[in-house]
């Protein structure tokens, strides 16, 4: 079984934004295989076992508007 993939879209100017996004989601260690960010299109595609909410929370400590777009085919 693999693991999914959630998309989020993430109010991110800079790379300090997705540095932060990349900072929170870093700290749920094992728990994120994969963290992809797509700047330019304001996405952020993450592979974990965790679930969508759990990981919406997560992104939103960066005090970022955030929101889930849902799972990637």
């Amino acid at each position: 079984m693999t693991t999914p993939t959630h998309e989020f879209k993430v109010e991110m100017t800079c790379t300090g934004c997705s540095g932060a996004v990349e900072r929170v989601l870093g700290k749920l260690k094992e728990k994120v295989e994969k963290v992809d960010i797509d700047l330019d299109n304001k996405k952020v595609f993450v592979t974990s076992s965790l679930s969508a909410e759990e990981l919406l929370e997560t992104i939103k400590k960066t005090g970022k508007e955030t929101s889930y777009v849902g799972l990637k085919a």
